[in-house]
């Protein structure tokens, strides 16, 4: 196995590469892209833990996926699940080159996806699920059978990066053969760099200064603050819109311009001289100190260039391999260009907005090389197209004056918070079509993505074609969060049908009970103005028809309500919708109880295409209520089962919680008391500085792979009387950033020693999931001698557990 660069790696036959960067961020699920040649049998291996080199998967006894593209001389696919085969067919679009091609592979809780291209999650070509799938996949092994195999521009993303229009960081590209592997491939500029400066070079449209040229007075279009900004050509001084040049031909000059506007340029080595003379008269530093460099070389070398052949002078940004914006890859002074957007030199449109007046001297050069829709504008014949100024309405000042600095200086200034008016200026981008601009909000969306955003975003984005992918990922977040979206806030119902539609049928709709989905629907159809149950929707029924009480949304109730997997409400629940009056004026909604009940009552078979109302959804919560202090129905009891899978052990021991206090192990500072099915006399969490504030806490870490939303939970006091009165219980997904799930202020229940208490938690946050949670003391307790010890010798959690 020989690693040639840092993008590219050949792997011998019968060995595997395994690289530390090469894992899912989440076990079970991510992707992985990656280019490769080979005559037959690219083989990529998914495990839970790393193999050695010489590993190979038919040798694997462990749990794993292998996936052989091109299998069986090329001419077949196969997936193997822990050594046996699943699938093994002909005849898709995927085969084994001697050049490099593009292939992607992701795995979602078993549903294993392969495509061929560039991005993945596009150009799908095979899928399988499996039925019981491998969820501890994690590590991704690049793997050969009986010939080498190259692999290049190897990465591996999150599904949550799915949106490969956003992100266009893999790096691939075509090869012929291992020779040119070694070479280091050019990040391909996306589509958006296909619209620039380049498309302006010696045209019309735009254009507010003229070269003539040579005695036969050639004339060659340009524009001012694009030269002004590269440069001197005296503008300044005259203002003229023509510059003569006589004893100068025409390729020279356009040479020069096409450097300016495109990066690079080629001419001729004898005209490298008076290329120079022409970059020096109009300062145009970069391109005369380039000449000056290969006009040097060649009089030490006359043998490196045949006189009379062509050279090519790039500007030197513009050779690296960078992601930056075109702008900066041209010999265009940002900070100048900056400056005259600021003195408002060489503007020739003045922008307005209405209802704040003039807000601009700008450039429709500028304007026009980041949006086509200006260019159209100030090119059409129409009023702009001669008008000194435009008028815009209908749009967000403080969007439009960021998305200005943007196309003055190519990225969106960080010390700036746009996180307010992100909707705003996507929205902005996306009717000017400043494809970058779009591309930097949405990445910013999905950065900060919370369950209290998703539904804003929800209800701009879903009429912008050009956002599906962002639209796709919030209908996902709200699905994952259900319960909390749709309590936490009335605004989901004014969500459109469609998307509505959509987060109902979504595979990752995560509820705690159905009777959730229902009380969702009706609060949609009905356009509630305030959070109430299918109870109070039954009281309105008994005065109110249905066609007032829903509206035109009647129609789409009746769709909606077979969503609702009614076979999984409780049976009392069912019984009580079977009497009433939304079964006596929705017929639909009768039907459906009624089928219900005959399930639960009799069993009866369903229809093959209604078999999924009976299967409870595959990512929901188990329920582990409270019911009294110190029973066996909590978390922490569950965890030390193995999750209901053996007897009771310790689960700190077992390692499947992790408890930490504020104060340093010690013989009365034990993290398995805590968990324990034992009474201690003496446990506390010794006090801390945080903050420059006293504090003493006890924090459970219930694992990576699990979350908890939280309603209740339970603390017994150790045998000490230093009872707490001011404390908090919070959670945390990180184990930094706390919310407080139960504030207590001078709470005087802990009253004796050994003393067992419980809380709920309620609102809002009881339907946050967390991983992490915390009983932290934000007073003394009422023990003056130790008043910063938290002396607590039990906890329990309860709640909606995965």
């Amino acid at each position: 196995m020989e690693k040639k660069q840092k993008k590219f790696l050949t792997v011998a036959p019968f060995e595997c590469a395994w690289r530390d960067d090469l894992r899912f961020r989440e076990a079970g699920r991510g992707c992985v892209a990656f280019d490769a040649f080979a005559h037959n049998d690219v083989t990529v291996v998914f495990r839970e833990k790393t193999g050695s080199q010489h590993y190979h998967y038919k040798r694997d006894n462990s749990p794993h996926y292998t996936v052989i593209i091109g299998s069986h001389r090329n001419k077949r696919l196969n997936i193997e699940v822990d050594g046996k085969t699943v699938v093994d067919v002909t005849g898709v679009d995927l085969y084994c080159s001697s050049t490099f091609q593009s292939y992607w592979i992701s795995i979602y809780d078993g549903l294993i996806s392969i495509g061929k291209g560039r991005y993945p999650f596009q150009n799908l070509v095979f899928q399988w699920l499996d039925s019981n799938p491998n969820c501890s996949v994690q590590y991704v092994g690049l793997s050969s059978w009986d010939r080498h195999v190259g692999y290049r521009n190897i990465n591996v993303l999150p599904l949550t990066q799915n949106h490969v229009s956003l992100w266009k960081h893999i790096d691939c590209g075509e090869s012929n053969g291992t020779e040119d592997a070694d070479e280091e491939m050019e990040e391909d500029i996306g589509e958006y760099e296909n619209w620039g400066l380049k498309n302006f070079l010696e045209s019309w449209e735009l254009s507010d200064v003229c070269f003539v040229v040579g005695s036969e007075e050639r004339a060659v279009p340009a524009h001012k603050v694009i030269l002004a900004a590269s440069g001197n050509f005296g503008f300044g001084q005259s203002g003229k819109d023509f510059i003569h040049l006589e004893d100068d031909c025409y390729p020279i000059l356009h040479a020069l311009l096409e450097y300016i506007y495109t990066g690079t340029t080629k001419v001729p080595e004898l005209h490298l001289s008076s290329l120079k003379s022409l970059s020096l008269q109009f300062e145009v530093n970069t391109l005369a100190k380039q000449c000056e460099e290969m006009m040097e070389r060649f009089k030490l070398n006359k043998k490196l260039f045949d006189s009379g052949k062509s050279v090519e002078i790039s500007y030197p940004s513009a050779r690296l391999n960078c992601c930056t914006v075109f702008l900066n890859k041209l010999p265009i002074d940002v900070k100048r260009l900056n400056s005259f957007r600021l003195t408002g030199d060489y503007s020739d449109v003045d922008i307005y907005i209405e209802g704040h007046g003039q807000i601009a001297k700008s450039h429709r050069i500028i304007l026009g090389i980041w949006s086509a829709p200006f260019t159209k504008m100030f090119t059409n014949g129409m009023t702009e197209s001669i008008a000194s100024k435009v008028c815009l309405k209908d749009v967000c000042f403080e969007a439009f004056n960021i998305m200005l600095d943007f196309m003055y200086c190519g990225e969106v200034n960080n010390t700036m918070d746009i996180d307010t008016l992100l909707l705003q200026l996507l929205l902005l981008a996306d009717q000017f079509g400043v494809s970058l601009l779009h591309r930097e909000c949405c990445k910013r969306l999905l950065e900060h993505l919370s369950e209290d955003s998703v539904c804003q975003i929800l209800l701009v984005i879903s009429s912008i074609p050009s956002c599906k992918l962002i639209e796709e990922t919030c209908e996902r977040k709200f699905s994952m969060h259900f319960d909390y979206c749709t309590t936490a806030s009335i605004d989901f119902v004014t969500l459109d049908e469609t998307t509505f539609g959509n987060i109902l049928q979504h595979p990752d709709l995560t509820v705690t009970s159905e009777e959730r989905v229902l009380n969702a629907i009706l609060l949609w159809c009905c356009k509630a103005q305030e959070l109430f149950g299918w109870d109070r929707v039954d009281e309105i029924l008994l005065s109110s028809p249905p066609e007032l009480v829903f509206g035109e949304r009647l129609n789409s109730l009746k769709e909606f309500l077979s969503f609702v997997r009614f076979p999984l409400l409780p049976y009392p629940v069912l019984q009580k919708l079977e009497r009433s009056n939304l079964s006596m004026c929705i017929p639909t909604f009768c039907q459906l109880v009624k089928e219900a009940i005959g399930f639960l009552e009799f069993g009866s078979s369903a229809h093959e295409k209604d078999l999924n109302k009976f299967q409870h959804r595959r990512s929901s919560f188990k329920e582990l209520q409270y019911i009294c202090d110190g029973d066996s129905n909590g978390v922490l009891y569950f965890a030390g089962t193995s999750y209901g899978e053996h007897q009771w052990v310790n689960p700190v021991l077992s390692k499947k919680v992790i408890i930490t206090a504020s104060s340093p192990f010690s013989r009365f500072t034990d993290p398995k008391v805590l968990v324990s099915r034992s009474y201690l006399g003496t446990s506390f969490a010794g006090p801390r500085m945080e903050n420059g504030r006293n504090t003493a806490w006890w924090m459970v870490d219930i694992g990576h792979s699990h979350q908890l939303m939280c309603n209740h939970y339970t603390l017994r006091q150790d045998g000490s009387r230093a009872f707490m009165r001011n404390w908090n219980f919070q959670g945390s997904m990180d184990g930094n950033n706390w919310t407080n799930l139960r504030v207590h202020e001078n709470d005087e229940t802990m009253s004796k020693p050994g003393q067992f208490a419980s809380w709920p938690v309620v609102g809002p946050t009881a339907l946050l999931p967390f991983r992490f949670f915390r009983v932290v003391l934000v007073a003394p307790t009422t023990d003056a001698t130790n008043p910063w010890s938290l002396c607590i010798c039990f906890l329990e959690l309860y709640g909606y557990f995965r």
